[in-house]
Formats: structure tokens, C-alpha cells, sequence
């Protein structure tokens, strides 16, 4: 993407680049973190901190999904719900 200067988040969404909602899975390793969209295969990120995973996997939908709309290529929309249980649930 050399060469390409994208506008402010702010200002694209002002003009209909608004990013949807998505469900993130963030997983912890032994040295760090991960994330993922189950909606959104191959956006992928990792992070030293919960917080730094959360920020790069922002800006890793952002960009998978303005290079899908480049190639022409459709947007999958979010189906992908969350919810926590605990072990009661389970039982």
C-alpha cells in the first residue's frame, strides 16, 4: 500500500467508510497475545498487552476490509455473536 495516504478515521466515516462491528477472539500465550475475526478470515493480530491486541486488531480490520473493497471483492457482513457462561451453565 505504498504511496497511498488514507483519510482520518473520522473523516471516512463522515463519507461512508464506516467500519462495522465485528466479535474479536483474543487468545493469551505464554509471551503475549492474539486476536482474530471469526467473520473475517485471515485478520489476525498480536499484542504484548490485552490493550495492544485490541488496538492492532482495529487497525487490522480497518485494513482488510478497505483492501477487500480495493480488489472488489465483497465485505463479509458480522454474524458472529458473543457471549460468556460459567461452568454452571456447563453443567
Amino acid at each position: 500500500m505504498s504511496g497511498v495516504l488514507r483519510p482520518p478515521l473520522k473523516q471516512r466515516r463522515s463519507i461512508g467508510w464506516a467500519t462495522p462491528e465485528y466479535a474479536i477472539v483474543i487468545e493469551k500465550s505464554p509471551r503475549n497475545y492474539s486476536a482474530y475475526v471469526p467473520d473475517l478470515p485471515g485478520c489476525v493480530a498480536t499484542g504484548a498487552t490485552k490493550e495492544h491486541v485490541v488496538q492492532m486488531i482495529r487497525q487490522a480490520i480497518e485494513f482488510h476490509i478497505e483492501s477487500l473493497r480495493e480488489q472488489g471483492e465483497p465485505v463479509p457482513a458480522p454474524r458472529t455473536r458473543c457471549a460468556s457462561c460459567t461452568g454452571e451453565v456447563l453443567r
